[in-house]
Order: C-alpha cells, then sequence, then structure tokens
C-alpha cells in the first residue's frame, strides 16, 4: 500500500478527489473502493458544481465501471480519470462512463507507477482547482475520443518550510501577545460604557429631585438648608457697628443655630447611612426599592442615555474595535477585565466608608464645639494702643486732666461692650463659650496715658487749635478700633466654628446619595450586565488564546494528510544538476530532462530548458537524531520526506513577502471577530454562563483554515466568504515575482517547454497532427500583479485560465492519442468492479 496521493478533504469549491488505484488500499479489503466512493459522494461541493478528479489504474477502468457510474447517483457529475498506465501498455481501454461531455480520461504512461507514484500528488492539486478542472475537461471534449497524454510544465511559487513556520509563528504570536495582568486602565471606551465608569449623572437625571422635601432625608436636608441659611444671616447682623453698638446683634442666637445646623447635619447623615444600609446588596430587590421611597429617596425611571439591552452591542463594538486594532487577545482580555471591574456594583453599603470621609464624627465634633470669642489682641499691645490715643487728647491745657482718662476709658467701655455682645454666647446663657477682649488692659492704660498727656499739655502750654486737632483723631481713633477688632474678632470665631463647612459637607452627602442613587441603585442590573458581559468576553478571549497557542496543527495541513507542505522538496526539480539548484547547463545531455519533442520528426533532444532557474535553494530535509540524544517533540507542521521532484514542476521558494504576516493576523482577527459574533446573544442572555462555552472547536477550525491557506498559496486567497478586495497579492505574501510565470505562458507555444506524461517509446501512441492539441494555461488570480503592484498580463495573453487560488501556474497541453490505441467498452461488455 502506497502513501496517499490524493487529500482526505477537499479544499472548498475543489473537486473531489478520490484513489481507486490497487496500490493505494490494502490488497485484502476489498470494500475499500466502495468506501473511497461513498467518501466522495458524501464530501461537500456547491449547489449544481460536482467534480470529481479519479485515480485509477489504467487496466481497471473497465473493472471499475460501476463505481464511475456511482459518482452520479446523486446528481449529474463531471469526472476527470487520471488512468496510471503501466510502462509496457500499448492500448487503453475504458467505458461510456469516462466519455465526453460529462467526463475524460488523462493516461499517464510513464514516471507515476511505485516508486513514483509521488509526483501524483502535485498534479492530482493542479487539476482538483474547479478553474483548471473545467477548463481540462472541455479540452478533453475536443479531443478525440476524450483521451489525452498530458504534457505539462508548471511553476510552483511557495514559502520556504523556515519562511512558513516563522510567518505562522510571528502571525499567532501577535494574535494572543503575552500574558499580561489585568490592565489599570480600561482605555478609551464607547459613550454608553463610559458613564458607567466615571459616576456622572446622565443629563437627563440632572433636574431630577432625589431627594423631595416630604420624605425622611429630604426633610433633613430641608432643615440642614434652613438652619445653614440662619446661621449666614445672623453672622451678617452681628458682624459691624451696629453688632457692636445697638441690640440688632444680640437678637440673632448664633451658637443656638450653629448647634442646631450640627443636629441636623448630623440627622441627615444618619438618614443617609440608614438607606445605604438596607439597600446595601449589589443588585437591590424590589422590596429594598421600596424601602428607599419610605426613607424619602426617589428613584426616577431608566435614563434614555443608558439601557440594558444597549450595553452588549457597546460592548461588541469596543472589543472589534480593539481587536480590529490589533490589540492581541490576551490584552483586549486584560482590558475587558479591567472594564468588568470597575463597573461592578459594590452596593450601596459600600459608601459607608465614603461617608465616613465626607461628613464624619470628627467634622460633626468640630461643628458642634464651643469656640471661644477673642478680641483686642494681646493685652500689651491694647494697653499701649489706647495709652498713646488717651495721651493726645489729654494735651487740652486744663481740660485735659478730664479729657485725656475719658479716652481711656471710653476704650474700656467699648471693649466691655465686645464681650456683652459677644456672638457665641446665646442670650438665655445656655451656651457660651468664653471670651476675652482686653478692658483692663485698656482702661489701665488709658488712665495712664490720659494722666500723663494733662501734665505734659499744662506744662506745654499749647496753643487750643493743636490741642483740639489731637483730640478728635484721638477719639475717632479708639472708637474705629474697636470696630476693627470686633470684626476680626466676629470673623476669627465664624472661621474657627466654620459653619460654611457645614454646607460644604451637605452639598458632598448631597452628591453622594445622588451618585449612589443612580450608579449602585438605578444602574444597578446595569452596571452587573455589563460587568459579566466584558468578564465573560474577557474568558473567551483568553481560551482563544490558548487554544491557539496549544495548536499543533490542522490534521490534514495544505492539501495532503501527510506532513505540513507538499512532500516534493527537491533542490533540483528537473533532476539535471546538483543539490545546489544550479543545474541548468545539465539539460539537453541525454538524462531524462530531455524527453521533449517537437512535431516534425518526435526526437528525443530537447533546447536548452530556460526554466530551470531557481530563485532560492530547495529545501532539504533535517538531520536524523544523533544516537542516544533525547527524544524532542515533534516539530509543528513537519513536511513528509523528501522525494524527488518531477520534471515538469519547477518550484521557486521566497523567505515571505513584507505582508505576509500581517496578512495572516488579519485574517485570523477576522475569524476571531466572526468566532465572538456566535456568542454575543449568549453574552446578552446569560453572561455567566456565555463565558464558559466551548470555543475550540471553531477556534480550531479558523487555525486549520488559515494554516490550509498558508499552505496552500501563502495565503494569498481570502478566507472562504470574503472578496479579494485590496488583499497583497502573491509578490508581497511570498517575496516571489511572477515574471517567470508570465515568461512561461507567453512562450508556451514551444513544444520544448513542456514535458510529456509518456516515455519516448509511447510517442508513436500520439497523435501526429499538432492542430489537435489542445492547450490549457492557468495562472492564480493572485499572481496577476508584479512586486511593483502593476498588471504584468496587460497585452501578454488572454485564454489564461484565472483560478481563485493556489501556487501553481503553468500549461497543459492535452496530446490526443491513435485511434487504434484507445477502446471504449459499452455497458454488456464491462465487468464488474
Amino acid at each position: 500500500m502506497s502513501r496517499p496521493v490524493v487529500p482526505d478533504r477537499p479544499l472548498p469549491g475543489h473537486a473531489v478527489c478520490l484513489d481507486l488505484r490497487a496500490a493505494a488500499y490494502d490488497p485484502g479489503d476489498r470494500q475499500a473502493p466502495e468506501d473511497a466512493v461513498h467518501r466522495a459522494l458524501t464530501a461537500p461541493q456547491p449547489a449544481g458544481e460536482r467534480r470529481f478528479l479519479v485515480v485509477d489504474d489504467a487496466d481497471r477502468l473497465v473493472g471499475h465501471q460501476l463505481l464511475h457510474e456511482r459518482l452520479s447517483s446523486y446528481g449529474p457529475a463531471h469526472v476527470v480519470c487520471l488512468a496510471v498506465g503501466a510502462p509496457g501498455e500499448r492500448t487503453l481501454r475504458r467505458t461510456l462512463t469516462l466519455r465526453p461531455p460529462a467526463a475524460g480520461v488523462l493516461w499517464l504512461l510513464d514516471g507515476f507507477q511505485e516508486p513514483g507514484a509521488d509526483a501524483l500528488r502535485p498534479l492530482v492539486e493542479v487539476l482538483a482547482a474547479p478553474e483548471v478542472f473545467d477548463a481540462v475537461l472541455r479540452a478533453l471534449g475536443r479531443v478525440a475520443g476524450g483521451v489525452a497524454v498530458p504534457s505539462v510544465r508548471v511553476l510552483e511559487h511557495d514559502l520556504s518550510d523556515e519562511a512558513r513556520a516563522r510567518a505562522w509563528r510571528q502571525a499567532v504570536e501577535a494574535l494572543t501577545g503575552p500574558d499580561v495582568p489585568a490592565a489599570g486602565s480600561v482605555g478609551k471606551v464607547p459613550g454608553e460604557l463610559a458613564l458607567l465608569l466615571d459616576e456622572s449623572v446622565p443629563r437627563s437625571l440632572s433636574a431630577h429631585d432625589w431627594l423631595p422635601a416630604g420624605g425622611r432625608a429630604g426633610g433633613r436636608l430641608r432643615a440642614c438648608e434652613d438652619a445653614l441659611e440662619d446661621a449666614l444671616d445672623g453672622h451678617a447682623r452681628v458682624r459691624g457697628p451696629a453688632g457692636l453698638l445697638t441690640r440688632a446683634g444680640r437678637d440673632a442666637d448664633l451658637p443656638g443655630t450653629v448647634e442646631r445646623l450640627a443636629l441636623e447635619l448630623c440627622g441627615f447623615r444618619g438618614a443617609v447611612a440608614d438607606a445605604f444600609t438596607v439597600a446595601g446588596a449589589t443588585r437591590p430587590s424590589a422590596e429594598e426599592r421600596g424601602l428607599l421611597g419610605d426613607r424619602g429617596i426617589r428613584l426616577p425611571e431608566m435614563p434614555r442615555e443608558i439601557t440594558r439591552t444597549g450595553i452588549v452591542p457597546a460592548l461588541r463594538d469596543h472589543t472589534h474595535e480593539l481587536i480590529a486594532g490589533r490589540l492581541p487577545l490576551r490584552s483586549v482580555a486584560a482590558r475587558l477585565a479591567a472594564l468588568a471591574a470597575r463597573t461592578a456594583p459594590a452596593g450601596s453599603a459600600a459608601r459607608l466608608a465614603e461617608l465616613d470621609a465626607v461628613c464624619g464624627p470628627e467634622r460633626l465634633d468640630r461643628l458642634g464645639a464651643q469656640q471661644p470669642f477673642l478680641a483686642g489682641g494681646s493685652p500689651s499691645g491694647a494697653a499701649l494702643v489706647t495709652g498713646v490715643l488717651a495721651l493726645l487728647a489729654g494735651l487740652w491745657p486744663g481740660a485735659g486732666w478730664v479729657l485725656g482718662p475719658a479716652t481711656g476709658l471710653l476704650a474700656a467701655v467699648l471693649a466691655l461692650l465686645m464681650l456683652r455682645r459677644r456672638p457665641n454666647r446665646s442670650p438665655d446663657g445656655r451656651l457660651d463659650g468664653g471670651a476675652r477682649s482686653g478692658w483692663g488692659a485698656r482702661l489701665f492704660g488709658g488712665l495712664v496715658g490720659g494722666f500723663a498727656g494733662a501734665g505734659a499739655g499744662q506744662a506745654l502750654g499749647l496753643p487750643l487749635w493743636v490741642t483740639a486737632t489731637a483730640l478728635a483723631p484721638a477719639v475717632a481713633a479708639v472708637v474705629l478700633l474697636a470696630l476693627r477688632d470686633w470684626n476680626r474678632a466676629v470673623d476669627d470665631w465664624w472661621d474657627r466654628v466654620d459653619p460654611e463647612d457645614a454646607g460644604r459637607a451637605l452639598k458632598e452627602v448631597h452628591t453622594l446619595v445622588v451618585t449612589t442613587a443612580v450608579h449602585d441603585w438605578l444602574f444597578a442590573d446595569v452596571r452587573h450586565h455589563c460587568s459579566a458581559g466584558a468578564g465573560a468576553v474577557a474568558r473567551l478571549l483568553r481560551g482563544l488564546a490558548a487554544t491557539a497557542e496549544a495548536y499543533a496543527g490542522p490534521g490534514a495541513p495544505g492539501a495532503y494528510p501527510h506532513g505540513g507542505s507538499d512532500p516534493y522538496v527537491s533542490a533540483d526539480p528537473f533532476g539535471t544538476g546538483d543539490a545546489s539548484g544550479h543545474g541548468a547547463d545539465a539539460v539537453g545531455d541525454g538524462t531524462a530532462a530531455d524527453t521533449g519533442w517537437d512535431w516534425d520528426g518526435w526526437s528525443d533532444g530537447a533546447d536548452d530548458d530556460v526554466w530551470s532557474d531557481r530563485e532560492e535553494p530547495g529545501r532539504t530535509a533535517p538531520p536524523p537524531p544523533s544516537p542516544g540524544a533525547a527524544p524532542t517533540a515533534a516539530p509543528v507542521f513537519a513536511p513528509a520526506p523528501p522525494a524527488p521532484a518531477p520534471e515538469w514542476l519547477d518550484r521557486r521558494y521566497g523567505d515571505g513577502g513584507p505582508d505576509l504576516v500581517d496578512t495572516l493576523v488579519s485574517d485570523l482577527v477576522e475569524g476571531v471577530t466572526g468566532i465572538l459574533d456566535t456568542c454575543w446573544a449568549g453574552i446578552e442572555r446569560d453572561p455567566g454562563n456565555a463565558g464558559r462555552l466551548p470555543l475550540e472547536a471553531p477556534m480550531t477550525a479558523l487555525l486549520d483554515e488559515t494554516r490550509t491557506r498558508l499552505e496552500r498559496d501563502a495565503a494569498a486567497s481570502p478566507p472562504p466568504g470574503r472578496e479579494r478586495g485590496d488583499r497583497p497579492d502573491a509578490a508581497r505574501l511570498i517575496g516571489v515575482a511572477p515574471d517567470g510565470v508570465v515568461r512561461l505562458l507567453a512562450a508556451d507555444d514551444e513544444p520544448a517547454l513542456t514535458v510529456p506524461l509518456c516515455g519516448p517509446e509511447h510517442l508513436r501512441l500520439l497523435s501526429h497532427e499538432p492542430g489537435a492539441v489542445r492547450r490549457v494555461r492557468f495562472v492564480p488570480e493572485t499572481m496577476r500583479r508584479g512586486t511593483a503592484g502593476d498588471d504584468i498580463w496587460r497585452g501578454a495573453v488572454e485564454d489564461v485560465v484565472w483560478t481563485g487560488g493556489g501556487r501553481h501556474a503553468g500549461v497543459l497541453r492535452l496530446v490526443p492519442l491513435r485511434s487504434d490505441v484507445v477502446h471504449t467498452v459499452r455497458a454488456e461488455e464491462g465487468g464488474a468492479p
């Protein structure tokens, strides 16, 4: 039993391949061909397009008639049969089932029996492309008998194993990223989610009355505001000349008003703390919301700026934006985890500590403490100033003995009036913080200064106008300094009591109540939904990243089930030189490479093969492990053991173009977005369980599909269901320019450029009419443009078959056979399989 030459699963849209050769199965398994047909029939194919590429032994075509007919059991089918013949065969027998227009036969006469059967694999891959399959089948319909011997020249542009492995590793690393802790910042988020982060109040709720006056908390709030207003009014009445010289300030009970303010503020704080406690759960129940109403807190309807149904769409857009911005999956998961932590409702009970910080016992105690009234400054200073003023007033000769001491007495009386009218004592004397005005020092300094001035005036005998000028300013200064000291003392006491701080605390507590009502009570379900949804997506992304990181390769990488790349790894694809690939000069020396023919003489000679130049040496097998070496893990996507490449296949390996990794990452990112799209409905419905959805299978399928396209044509073809758009061409992905393909197809009129898939001894079986040869030229659409981005095919050829993908381009010549070589066997003559 030989190695399989057909893929175990077809690429989407490609022909289904099946191998009916005797060498493909265990000789004892008589059911194997039937099973192969059954698998082929059940393989998915596009509606109305059933294509089968059959590999069979040429001498078993008649015996397999029923198997061939079964391929049409589910509807009309098109069949291209690769009939592998032995070197000694000279005739081909086939049934009516394999005749045009629905079927045709390509007879392979040399080089495809064991051990050279590996050469079938690239030929199968070329013919399985739907565009090439259809073109070959149409060409066979124009060949006599529908049977031809192909003459082939194919160029393959592919990545080296090292470049492919490197690009895949870099793409997966860029997709997954390193392990990162939960991000401290969630970054920029949509407006619907930002409303849950900054604890702001929606504009539509800015005018809402959260604490109505009729409620418990609202009543306390209004009482606090009234007490604060009374305190401010009392302070304004006490301060100034009226407060000291009239009874206007005496009627204001500032200590009682401040005490009432402290008590009301304490009561308001207690009402708020009670509300925070009774509805302190992370998701308050309807009963708890009712208790809030009993305590005077009125919750409105949900604002129009945010709804529960809009959270998951906003979360989806945010996630898509982060992923589309090429942020690795683990980094996106970290940001979403941070978003989940920031939006998770903590409950209003957690706000009690914040309430203590805003309006704690220390603040309340400071407001309720009795502060002393301190006026006049230091005693020595007061005595000195009063003495100087009394001295000036006593300079009047004679009258100075009365005017000087009287001025000092006036200063003492005003100081005593400050004590009586001081603002820290209630009218009934119940509240009194104590006072000091320095009246004794003023009296002493005034008497001493007054008598000293009278004596000086008597001795000096100053003119009357001088003494009168000194008396008036001295008396005015005594009064003005007393008023200044009074205002300073009142303001100093007011600042130490600081009732205005109670107003600030009141506003802070009210703001805290509004914030708590919005984010812990009104938005509780929305915040919980957002937090659970963000956490679920974060878990899903971590799972996808782990699956991608642990991915060890598809079950059937590339087009073949064995190995990660095409098994024909040869440094010299034509067998014309050494392993370095520099063997173009060896062509024409009588080796197997010289099997082309000309139409005049069927000679065995050949012109110099201008297509054997290579842009990179071929890949070689890894060296065997040294004896006794420790076993190592199997390499990811390890290629199959190298085998000689067929001479008609020219491989050119690239090291990867500048857009290869970015293209792979883009495909993976779009695939991940598609996987997440299947989860959003579940996240909306039940985010807790959605975070545990098993996504290993779809993620593995995405990785399989992307890796398969990487193996097939370096991901030059877009994923299924996507338009090509501005996708980079093969030159920018592989790193090999398609100019050689242009030269090959432009020069394909030279027969020597193609290699007939038969031996020299079979040339006499072929038709001698050059006009009977049918030609199929095919190029992947991804090779349409050159490295500079220009259309290199402009004006070159017109009958090229553009394939949707793949890494092969070339020419197929279908050479008909003589009429006496092909025999058609009717149904009654055929045997059973």
